[in-house]
């Protein structure tokens, strides 16, 4: 429940924030007695969908270690921790990116990493995860997540997802004020503003828009997925590890994570759509397979 509420008052927060900034812009009344203004719906669309993403980016760190309880280890206080730290400077040496925070949270088999820049991230690991398989595996898992932070993963979903949002909100109105234009033809009020035909239609097709949004974000995810499983086993110097974490992985009941951090997607064939990683078997094919 906490994470359900942080992450409900988070996104109420950055909506009455971008609304703000929409208004003293001016680019929120772009419903005229002229009709549509296309430009500053534009503006509008923009700022409500690049501005949510790339607020969400910049604050992703902070909440996902308020959301996930992640102890940030900065004194090892044991032999585990000691470990995690050093592979994580080893890997983060090799990939060219600054030392990422190091932390640690009670739950499932999981891991992440967050954070707007390469060189200001966060890699966090579970303690069932640590405890649920090999050394090796778990090198594994956190190369993985050094190489998201390495191919700046985060930034660019956060610029896809932008994109997608903003295309959702200006063709939702464009086409809303279409219909609405076509049901009011023959009323003598049609410019007293927009009715109820705009309005519905704009609820309609912003959820419409937002699901085809959602399966395109997750395909680009799914692709990141295999490069950075790929930038594991490169960062190790052979495939096998991740493999081997792979098929583990399979095996277990993964830990949840906030939405804009899931590990797992769901399952069935309609499930696959939304899915922000590939199944297993298609990743370890695609690491086999690489020469």
């Amino acid at each position: 429940m906490k994470r359900i509420a942080l992450f409900l008052l988070t996104n109420v927060a950055v909506v009455v924030v971008l609304g703000i900034v929409a208004n003293l812009l001016g680019v929120n009344r772009y419903l005229t007695a002229n009709g549509l203004n296309l430009g500053a719906l534009l503006g509008f669309a923009f700022i409500m969908g690049m501005g949510g993403a790339f607020i969400s980016l910049l604050m992703s760190k902070p909440m996902a270690k308020m959301s996930m309880g992640v102890k940030i280890i900065n004194e090892p206080q044991n032999a585990d921790e000691a470990w995690i730290v050093n592979t994580v400077r080893n890997f983060a040496d090799k990939a060219g990116i600054a030392m990422p925070e190091v932390g640690i949270y009670e739950g499932e088999p999981n891991a992440f990493a967050t954070g707007a820049f390469k060189n200001s991230s966060l890699v966090a690991v579970s303690t069932g995860l640590l405890h649920g398989m090999t050394r090796e595996e778990v090198e594994a898992v956190i190369g993985h997540e050094v190489a998201h932070v390495a191919n700046g993963d985060m930034v660019t979903m956060a610029l896809i997802q932008g994109v997608m949002n903003t295309f959702v909100v200006f063709l939702s109105r464009v086409i809303g004020y279409a219909v609405d234009s076509f049901l009011r033809r023959n009323d003598d009020n049609a410019n007293s503003g927009p009715g109820i035909g705009y309005m519905i239609s704009t609820i309609v097709l912003d959820i419409l828009f937002g699901v085809l949004a959602s399966i395109i974000v997750a395909w680009f995810s799914r692709q990141r997925e295999f490069r950075a499983d790929a930038g594991a086993a490169q960062l190790m110097g052979r495939r096998q590890p991740m493999v081997n974490a792979l098929y583990r992985l399979g095996g277990m009941h993964p830990g949840a994570l906030p939405q804009n951090m899931q590990a797992m997607g769901i399952t069935g064939n309609i499930g696959k759509l939304f899915s922000s990683h590939p199944p297993i078997e298609e990743r370890v094919a695609a690491l086999q397979n690489a020469q």
